[in-house]
């Protein structure tokens, strides 16, 4: 029994006094990958989370699907899915749930955090004050946990603040932003003429569900009446079968103060919310809806926009249009510049302006150090960005792909003990972007540095290698309702004759041209290198190409049959890696109309965007070569690039081959610590985690069975079932061999093996965990 007399003072909570190395505020996307990345990287870390769950905008308590620069596929970013560690998450979360369940993806985030020794995790508790020891550095912070009444006093020599509305920053004294810059602050053609406190606003959304029998519905007093609803200039909008993150547009908050008055936002959103249900169930409006039930609806809302903090370098709209290149790139975007009317669902404008770059665009580490804080990193929506750039860097992914940098980065500093900003010397910068790239992280055109790698001074062969004379043999029919692309990597060579079958309808005449982008690194097929028109008589034919021309560098070309809704191109089922089709087409989820056209002055590319169809789409064309094309090398495993740049970067064993295999060998005996695959899990495809469903809980390219033996053929290690883009292996103890080999699998009948790199280790303690 505990019995307390009376107090005259006030009694104090209890306190917890934690000291760690790394203290991440903030448990959305951005600040989970940066806690697992920098406890991987053997940090102590406390994530301090103010919510009952992880995930922020991407948990079961909002439910936005999780995106970055696929785009939901809709621009011409051609395998440019955030790499790293949230490519783990996400593959995690289509393995377990491909239906897209919230609650599942949920559980794959905690699962994550609580696998990690080294990480502290304190839900429920709000970071609300931090503590200075100067007037550039924290030293701690204080939060309070609401459901065991616990204040926490949390210090570190490193903080990384990615709690979206940038507490710890705020509260330390950084410097920030709220609204748009005029357009002569940075000479952006999208920014207003005079700066302004117009924000992005919340969006609240709920799930709908079909019952077996009628379900009445009497809306709550609060709600807006049907009336009133009908009046919105966005009711036209409302599909009684749309549910969650469909109304993204229901929008509101952006012409108040996203912070201090979110409480006022969020109330009116759920009278908006609950008054759409009553407008759907009973305005007689809608066919089909006795049976609909109002299953959830978020208790709250998803923010976009509040601060942004300076820091040493301001991204902005010339930045992602123009692709510019930094030396310290640590991440990449690719989402649209998506803005937002500030009334939100009041306006009468569109609900958003979403203006695609040609490709992906870099973002330099120094956007992410406050110029103000010295021991302070930035992670998420808060970084040093203007609020055109905003428009493209605040989305979840991107948001996380940079946290897991920051928290790699924490780590480092922390192992040196120097502040952050001294990773910005060259040498402390490539050894943190190696770091991140042994990962996975896919630094867009930065290959891995091979000079302490083992592979690269061994003799290294293949089994076989695809021929690369024919993508496939002939199975089905594609139609060109729409023009349609074949990519495929060129090298400088004259590029060779090519077969195809096709069918008429009737006699007519087909158009090919063979494209290339401006920019090599780029998949907008924008320069005609060479065309043809072919005079095709009514019935099944083949058709010969032969543009007779020599690629410019080594690049993605695209074979491009214009549209002709007479013909039909033959295709085939065999899937490769680093090879798909593009159609051009509207993507409406994206606002592509197929050719992005830019308002006068507003320096906006105008472009065509061609995108691929999802699976079990998207079929290869069954071409035939008249001469081999070194698509998959073996020399490619040994190339430093993990996914498809410029080429493939890959090697692919032939069909043929019963037990693909790769032979290292070594003049002398080795000593083998790690190694490291880094597998095709199709970086193309976007994995949103809620509302939409998947085909497939493995990526059909990715190998799922495979073995490692040493030079006596006993095996070393083996896998059963891989569905992740990067596998480390560890052995317990270094293995001393002559050769090394490694036994695949065929992930199945429609597709052959392949690899992008391997790299292989001799001492864990110089590399990234």
């Amino acid at each position: 029994m505990i019995r307390e007399q009376f107090s005259s003072q006030p009694r104090a909570n209890k306190r917890t006094d934690l000291s760690t190395d790394v203290v991440v505020a903030g448990g959305g996307l951005a600040g989970v990958c940066a806690a697992i990345s920098a406890a991987r990287a053997g940090s102590r870390v406390i994530l301090v989370q103010d919510r009952p769950v992880l995930g922020g905008n991407a948990s079961s308590e909002v439910r936005l699907w999780a995106l970055g620069a696929t785009s939901h596929m809709g621009n011409n970013n051609r395998y440019s899915r955030e790499g790293g560690l949230i490519d783990e998450v996400m593959l995690e979360n289509t393995y377990r749930n491909p239906m897209g369940n919230p609650l599942i993806f949920d559980a794959v985030l905690l699962d994550k955090v609580v696998a990690e020794p080294n990480i502290t995790l304190l839900l429920n508790t709000a970071v609300y004050q931090v503590n200075k020891s100067g007037s550039r550095r924290i030293e701690s912070c204080d939060g309070f946990c609401s459901q065991n009444s616990i204040h926490y006093r949390l210090a570190a020599p490193v903080f990384i603040d990615a709690t979206g509305d940038g507490l710890l920053a705020f509260n330390a004294g950084a410097s920030f932003r709220i609204g748009a810059e005029a357009r002569d602050e940075f000479g952006e053609g999208m920014a207003p003429s005079e700066a302004n406190r117009e924000l992005l606003g919340h969006s609240l959304f709920f799930y709908s569900k079909r019952m077996n029998h009628p379900v009445q519905y009497q809306a709550p007093d609060f709600a807006y009446t049907q009336e009133e609803i009908g009046a919105l200039p966005r009711s036209k909008n409302i599909q009684s079968g749309d549910s969650g993150c469909k109304f993204w547009w229901l929008e509101y908050g952006g012409i108040k103060d996203t912070i201090y008055e979110t409480e006022d936002i969020k109330w009116e959103l759920w009278k908006i919310v609950y008054g759409i249900w009553d407008y759907i169930k009973n305005s007689g409006r809608y066919e089909d809806v006795e049976n609909l039930t109002l299953e959830w609806v978020g208790t709250i809302p998803g923010k976009r926009e509040s601060r942004r903090f300076e820091g040493e370098y301001m991204l902005t709209q010339q930045d992602i249009v123009e692709q510019r290149e930094f030396d310290d790139i640590i991440s990449f975007g690719g989402w649209a510049i998506d803005l937002h009317p500030a009334e939100g669902v009041y306006s009468d404008k569109p609900p958003c302006s979403q203006y695609h770059a040609k490709g992906v665009y870099q973002i330099p580490y120094r956007s992410f150090l406050s110029r103000d804080i010295d021991n302070l990193l930035l992670a998420g929506r808060i970084i040093s960005a203007s609020h055109i750039a905003f428009g493209s860097t605040r989305v979840m992914i991107t948001c996380a792909h940079g946290g897991q940098a920051m928290g790699q980065a924490a780590a480092i500093s922390v192992a040196n003990q120097c502040d952050p900003k001294a990773l910005l010397a060259p040498d402390a910068m490539a050894h943190l972007q190696q770091r991140l790239n042994l990962t996975g992280h896919g630094l867009p055109g930065m290959a891995l540095n091979k000079e302490h790698c083992l592979s690269r001074r061994a003799e290294v062969n293949t089994s076989s290698t695809f021929e690369g004379l024919t993508l496939g043999t002939a199975t089905g029919w594609a139609s060109l309702s729409q023009s349609l692309a074949q990519m495929l990597p060129l090298t400088e060579c004259e590029f060779p004759e090519v077969r195809l079958r096709v069918k008429a309808e009737a006699a007519t005449e087909l158009t090919v041209q063979l494209r290339v982008s401006e920019k090599a690194q780029n998949y907008t097929p924008e320069i005609t290198l060479a065309s043809q028109t072919l005079s095709l008589a009514a019935g099944e034919q083949e058709i010969t190409l032969a543009f007779d021309v020599t690629a410019p560098t080594r690049q993605y070309g695209f074979i491009c049959f214009i549209a002709n809704d007479k013909v039909q191109l033959a295709t085939t089922d065999q899937r490769l890696t680093g090879l798909a089709t593009v159609m051009h087409k509207e993507h409406k989820a994206v606002s592509n109309t197929g050719k992005q056209e830019a308002p006068a002055g507003s320096g906006i590319d105008e472009f065509e965007i061609w995108t691929p169809e999802r699976r079990p789409g998207g079929k290869n064309l069954a071409l035939h070569f008249s001469q081999p094309l070194e698509l998959y090398h073996p020399k490619n495993l040994s190339n430093g690039f993990t996914r498809p740049w410029l080429g493939s970067n890959a090697w692919v064993a032939s069909p043929d081959d019963v037990k693909p295999q790769v032979h290292w060998r070594w003049h002398d005996p080795v000593s083998i610590q790690t190694v490291r695959l880094f597998f095709d899990c199709d970086y193309d495809h976007a994995l949103e985690t809620v509302l939409m469903e998947h085909p497939e809980n493995h990526m059909p390219f990715c190998v799922r069975q495979y073995r490692l033996l040493d030079d006596q053929g006993r095996v070393l290690y083996q896998c059963l079932d891989n569905h992740q883009s990067v596998n480390l292996v560890r052995f317990e103890q270094p293995v001393t061999t002559r050769t090394l080999t490694l036994e695949l699998e065929h992930p199945s009948r429609e597709v052959p093996a392949g690899l992008f790199e391997v790299y292989i280790h001799s001492d864990q303690s110089t590399q990234a965990k």
